[in-house]
Order: C-alpha cells, then sequence, then structure tokens
C-alpha cells in the first residue's frame, strides 16, 4: 500500500481559502486513483473528490463543485485540494485516499479506497 500524509489544514472565516496537500510514499503513486474525503463529527466519511491517475479526469461532489479542486503533480507524489470560497458547513477532518484501480467517472465511496492517511482539520468560522 502507499503511504499518504495530508497537510494544510487550520482555521480560516467563511469565504477564505485553503489548499490541502497530500504527499505520498512507498509505491508508485502514478499507478493510483487519489481522492479527498472529509468527515465532520458524528457524521460518515464523504466522498469530497477524485483524480485519476494522470491527473486528466475529475470528479466531486455536489457540495464542492465550483469551489473546490483537486489536482496532481505525479513528479512531487502529492495531491492538493485547493479549496475557495468556505462555508462553515466544509467543517470536517479531510482525508487523503488512494486506489490502484482504473477511474471511472462515477463518485467514489469509502469503501472504494485501499489507502488513507491520519487527515487534516478545517474548521472554518462564520
Amino acid at each position: 500500500q502507499v503511504q499518504l500524509v495530508e497537510s494544510g489544514g487550520g482555521l480560516v472565516q467563511a469565504g477564505g481559502s485553503l489548499r490541502l496537500s497530500c504527499a505520498a510514499s512507498g509505491r508508485t503513486f502514478s499507478n493510483y486513483v487519489m481522492g479527498w474525503f472529509r468527515q465532520a463529527p458524528g457524521k460518515e466519511r464523504d466522498f469530497v473528490a477524485a483524480i485519476s491517475r494522470s491527473g486528466a479526469s475529475t470528479n466531486y461532489a455536489e457540495s464542492v463543485k465550483g469551489r473546490f479542486t483537486i489536482s496532481r503533480d505525479n513528479a512531487k507524489n502529492t495531491v492538493y485540494l485547493q479549496m475557495n470560497s468556505l462555508k462553515p458547513e466544509d467543517t470536517a477532518v479531510y482525508y487523503c485516499a488512494a486506489k490502484n484501480a482504473p477511474w471511472r467517472s462515477s463518485s467514489w465511496s469509502y469503501y472504494d479506497m485501499e489507502s488513507w492517511g491520519k487527515g487534516t482539520l478545517v474548521t472554518v468560522s462564520l
């Protein structure tokens, strides 16, 4: 499995921006579909965004479309999540995840992914 370490979380006011990073090691990064998920207190871990192995294709949850952008740099073994126009309801622990699989255009679920980071907390205040 690939090892994943997230960074970039923090406290931001509503309307602000943050960029999360996820550094991967241990396996060939470009073999993995990468995703971001989030989990708010007392709630399930939900899909946020995913990106194909080459970076050519992406998929987003409806709640973040137009505000969040997932990208990857295979030379740096890193995937990013640019979050703009943040809302208090975006407050959650954000997790990076990986799956060694071909791309598909439909949403990815918690059960699809093989490897997980430990998460980074994003708090959006009013």
